[in-house]
């Protein structure tokens, strides 16, 4: 009796601790995220990285945006309606009255044009999504006109991304930004804004250690719909997908953002851990240099062409594993146009082999450059290696180059690697974004793909394209590009993973976005 009694009381102790440990997570003010950092500014005109446009979410807002979990709706923001003239080229929107900045100050038209203005003359990265903006200007304070040079049938959907988020004129000018013409050479605001915050999203900066955390604090002035659960969002860089899934079991991190497939199973036998699985929207590809000065026998277009049939497609669908699959081209699967896995290449050893004969290099040697680490559950490492020994078998000798993000990225958008490995996650939630693939666009220079090196058919069918808006005529075009891209491009898509997110089982308000990924804003436990 005495045992039975003992035994009661020690479970009965057992259960009173856990419950205070349970409580003490379920009042914790602080909400931490494990990831792969990839963020290289907090300036929505200059951030350009999946990690950057997380934060920017919770940070700052846009004219029109999308539901939490979706993408197939274009939904109000800070506007809360607009027009489209009848030659969609002048777009007018009306603003949300009362929105506060983080500062205290009232957001108005005038904000909205210093922040576009900012984004378009500072030529930062995300600024090719402006390209099409002739103007952007502040009739009255609360109407905002954005004129086009040309018809832009994705502008609307362009406007949901992060650089478009809206900034504290006033602030921004005191820490040395401009909307001036010279913006790019003037303008010295991104330090600041990369240590500091000037939305009016629920939640503001309070600091970045780079390449250790970034933290987000409430923001007091918060006026709108969303509701800032936690005191503190903090997002902690842990590259390694076995090490997050350690933090995750043992509750030091709320959720794990690039757990790989192979972690799953034991994941979903874990009550305190919750999994969310499906097809990402990012595409794994390698890209190679056009110029003959640092692509070497890789810019000759039969070399290319050997590249992609030596591949192992198959292999490394296996390698990456759970949701992934096969993309038909660089467009993901489940985008409008895009073509299936069932038009993906296949691997043919015998015709690489034959094209390497042909194309008269004989055995070479080329560097593959790569950040180093496990991104949407894709060991970068061993995706390198995989690619090098299939291009071996072809008398292609491919030295591994992986590398700190700092390095690797400003490489790959320098258009100074040899052969790169990397994504392309979408900035903005239409086909026409995968135009940047195409000569004289954002990627294609990244592979030193110009006019002067490319021919009248592929240029052709980015000219028109770009201006497209009929539906049936947009999928011929990118039908076409597409089958281009297979044949004759300087790129070879390889694989399109699922993602892997697990959280702590207490998380409400999870939502997956194809565009940003994960809002932290969203949650709550």
């Amino acid at each position: 009796m005495k045992k039975l009694t003992l035994l009661l009381m020690t479970l009965l102790l057992i259960g009173i601790s856990l419950s205070g440990v349970q409580s003490t997570r379920a009042q914790s003010s602080t909400f931490v995220i494990g990831l792969a950092s990839n963020a290289i500014s907090l300036d929505p005109a200059h951030a350009y990285e999946q990690e950057s446009a997380s934060v920017l979410m919770s940070i700052y807002e846009t004219l029109v945006t999308f539901p939490a979990d979706r993408v197939d709706e274009i939904i109000p923001g800070l506007a809360t309606s607009w027009t489209i003239s009848e030659d969609s080229l002048t777009y007018t929107f009306t603003l949300k009255e009362g929105v506060k900045f983080s500062s205290g100050n009232t957001l108005t038209a005038d904000d909205v044009a210093f922040s576009y203005n900012r984004l378009i003359n500072g030529k930062g990265n995300p600024s090719s999504l402006a390209a099409t903006i002739e103007s952007v200007t502040a009739p009255d304070a609360a109407t905002v006109v954005i004129k086009l040079k040309q018809v832009d049938p994705a502008i609307l959907a362009k406007l949901v991304y992060p650089c478009f988020g809206v900034t504290d004129s006033a602030v921004v000018k005191e820490h040395g930004g401009t909307d001036a013409a010279d913006a790019a050479t003037t303008d010295t605001a991104e330090e600041w804004l990369s240590a500091n915050s000037a939305g009016s999203g629920p939640y503001i900066l309070s600091a970045w250690e780079k390449g250790t955390s970034i933290t987000l604090a409430k923001n007091p002035n918060y006026s709108g719909a969303m509701t800032a659960a936690f005191e503190q969002i903090v997002l902690n860089n842990i590259p390694e997908a076995a090490t997050q899934k350690s933090a995750l079991e043992a509750g030091d991190i709320d959720l794990a953002m690039d757990l790989s497939a192979d972690q799953m199973s034991s994941l979903r036998s874990n009550p305190d851990v919750t999994v969310q699985e499906g097809l990402g929207p990012i595409v794994f590809f390698l890209i190679m240099n056009e110029d003959p000065t640092i692509g070497k026998e890789l810019s000759n277009p039969t070399v290319q062409k050997a590249v992609r049939l030596a591949i192992d497609y198959e292999g490394i669908l296996k390698l990456v594993g759970g949701a992934a699959q096969t993309p038909g081209s660089l467009i993901p699967i489940g985008f409008a146009t895009a073509f299936g896995s069932d038009k993906a290449l296949k691997q043919d050893v015998e015709a690489a082999k034959a094209l390497m004969a042909e194309s008269g290099v004989g055995e070479i040697t080329i560097d593959l450059n790569y950040w180093d680490t496990t991104y949407s559950g894709v060991n970068m490492n061993i995706l390198a290696q995989k690619i090098q020994s299939d291009l071996k078998e072809i008398g292609i000798n491919v030295n591994l180059g992986g590398g700190t993000i700092e390095v690797k990225l400003a490489g790959y958008r320098d258009g100074t690697d040899q052969m790169g490995l990397w994504w392309w996650g979408p900035d903005f939630i239409d086909p026409i974004n995968y135009a940047e693939f195409l000569p004289e666009m954002k990627v294609g220079l990244r592979a030193k793909w110009t006019n002067a090196n490319s021919d009248k058919e592929i240029q052709d069918l980015r000219d028109a394209v770009l201006t497209e808006t009929d539906n049936a005529k947009r999928d011929e075009l990118f039908a076409k590009i597409q089958t281009y891209w297979a044949d004759k491009s300087p790129f070879a898509s390889l694989v399109q993973p699922g993602y892997q997110i697990g959280t702590r089982s207490d998380l409400k308000g999870f939502a997956y976005n194809a565009l940003w990924g994960i809002n932290p804003a969203t949650f709550s436990r």
